[in-house]
């Protein structure tokens, strides 16, 4: 997280005296920010989260995903999406990948901005370097996710053990947790057992060598 998205928080949280109070506060800030090129901003458990978009590694892991992605789902009323805002009450996230149907467009939010969550069928994440990253994707995103009742979130994280690929199904949104988990290192992957995206296989081919930095 960026000094923009500490300053950011400090303001809104001047001007708020409620959670409510404060998701709104945070919602207009968000809406107002200007960001320098190859930054974007998100709203994750009461901040605003300011993050370069990915290095060659990083999106090489995407676009690998994406592509195959493309394929799997393409006799389906599902698509592949990139770079679009899920929106949840005043919270947003720009996943690396998410899955929501082709013809989305009933679910685009009132005022454009992006795709209601209530949507999203899958979502993955690439784990970005940096203790920040890494807590963001690993912790902080996989409970809003699961307060957003996320069928399925996919964690590709390059900074775990070598490598590995966890697969988080069947969300507690009370709770923020969820229930079940499968966890393969890259050479070995996972392939998806529910869901649009059901038999799909994330491993090597995908991960590939390198570092998703």
């Amino acid at each position: 997280m960026t000094a923009l998205a500490h300053a950011t928080q400090e303001a809104v949280m001047s001007k708020a005296t409620s959670p409510s109070d404060l998701d709104d506060a945070l919602w207009q800030a968000w809406k107002a920010i200007e960001l320098p090129e190859g930054y974007h901003a998100e709203i994750v458990e009461g901040f605003i989260e300011v993050s370069p978009t990915g290095r060659y590694a990083h999106s090489r892991i995407v676009n690998r995903l994406r592509d195959r992605l493309v394929l799997h789902l393409a006799q389906s009323e599902f698509a592949a999406w990139q770079d679009t805002n899920v929106i949840r009450r005043r919270k947003v996230w720009i996943p690396d990948l998410f899955v929501a149907r082709e013809d989305a467009e009933e679910h685009v939010t009132e005022d454009g901005l992006g795709i209601d969550a209530s949507a999203v069928r899958l979502i993955v994440e690439v784990v970005s370097p940096g203790s920040d990253g890494i807590t963001r994707d690993r912790t902080r995103k996989r409970r809003e996710y699961a307060r957003a009742g996320i069928p399925v979130y996919v964690l590709i994280d390059d900074f775990d053990e070598g490598g590995t690929i966890t697969v988080l199904s069947s969300p507690d949104p009370e709770a923020a947790v969820y229930a079940d988990e499968v966890r393969a290192a890259y050479r070995a992957g996972v392939t998806l057992s529910d869901g649009p995206a059901k038999g799909f296989t994330i491993g090597e081919e995908i991960t590939g060598p390198g570092r998703a930095d």
